[in-house]
């Protein structure tokens, strides 16, 4: 498995030295409009510090409303999207992360998990939506409608029946980012593609390809709870049997919806050492990353070194190598 750290698009050389020292040999990094110039010198700095890189984020492209809604705008973000792709290969990558939720991530309220670290937690029917700098509020529509789950699906084979050709030109795998949270409408939105394990499915005979899979956020599956159709490991299991499981964000939850606190690894409900023991069963090899973590006192590099260090002690208990 690629144990990989998460980093900010100004990371420093500090930053790759930590990852180092905490004994990760793989990073991804996160960006807002990315370009083949940023990436290229991104690659170039993550090589000469020893490490691997796993993926570049764009935020521009990863969640995008006029693509999952269809609106005027929307060839031309998929134009951007296939222009990220084209960067992606520029240097080498082979691995892209894609979520088709139009207003974005909801629940940014704050509340005290163990310890008093502050973590996101999800009240239904007062959360707040943000992505992209854009917040949207719980009350009304968030796109000045409703919009119907057929909406939603047809906006999707859209975006599938121009991207998936380029990606497989490419040499590039998709994974589809499960809604976060799923399930629900939200803002007059419904989450309908990536909320259960029949959406992905579905989802999987649209695109048709071997270049379009699943990153499984254990954390926004463990939100769903029993409305994904799945437990984690059955996902797991079932995405794999479909050679279609090529990232994990490593997270857990304090309970299913319609109610939840992001929680540290070891004190949600998730049966984290299990997934992991699933996952090396199954012959896992691709990128996990801890997501989310809960803010602690002290560095900032705080939570990030306990979540390795939790996962990386998981794994050498389980006898499981790292890449």
């Amino acid at each position: 498995m690629k144990l990989t750290l998460q980093l900010p698009q100004t990371f420093t050389d500090e930053d790759l030295a930590y990852a180092s020292q905490i004994g990760v040999q793989h990073v991804t990094v996160g960006s807002t409009g990315g370009g083949r110039e940023f990436f290229r010198a991104v690659k170039g700095r993550v090589d000469s510090a020893g490490l691997k890189l796993t993926n570049i984020g764009n935020t521009d492209v990863h969640n995008m409303p006029s693509v999952t809604l269809g609106l005027a705008d929307r060839d031309q973000k998929i134009d951007a999207y296939i222009e990220h792709l084209r960067a992606m290969a520029d240097i080498g990558m082979t691995y892209t992360t894609y979520a088709h939720m139009a207003n974005g991530i909801w629940g940014q309220d704050r509340k005290p998990t163990r310890g008093g670290a502050l973590a996101r937690a999800y009240d239904q029917g007062s959360a707040t939506g943000l992505w992209a700098g854009t917040s949207y509020s719980a009350a009304g529509f968030t796109h000045g409608r409703e919009y119907t789950e057929d909406e939603i699906w047809d906006n999707f084979a859209h975006f599938a029946r121009r991207v998936v050709p380029v990606a497989e030109e490419l040499g590039i795998r998709i994974g589809l980012h499960p809604d976060d949270p799923p399930g629900v409408a939200l803002g007059g939105i419904p989450r309908c593609v990536a909320s259960s394990w029949d959406g992905y499915q579905r989802a999987f005979e649209i695109a048709d390809s071997p270049n379009f899979g699943a990153c499984l956020c254990l954390g926004s599956w463990l939100e769903g709870g029993d409305t994904m159709g799945r437990t984690p490991a059955e996902a797991i299991r079932g995405f794999a049997a479909q050679d279609k499981l090529w990232k994990i964000h490593f997270r857990n939850v304090s309970s299913p919806m319609p109610n939840f606190v992001e929680t540290f690894i070891d004190s949600g409900y998730g049966d984290m050492k299990g997934y992991l023991q699933t996952l090396a069963e199954v012959g896992f090899d691709g990128i996990l990353i801890v997501d989310h973590v809960p803010q602690m006192v002290g560095d900032a590099h705080n939570p990030w070194s306990w979540s390795i260090g939790y996962v990386k002690g998981m794994m050498d208990a389980l006898g499981i190598p790292t890449s």
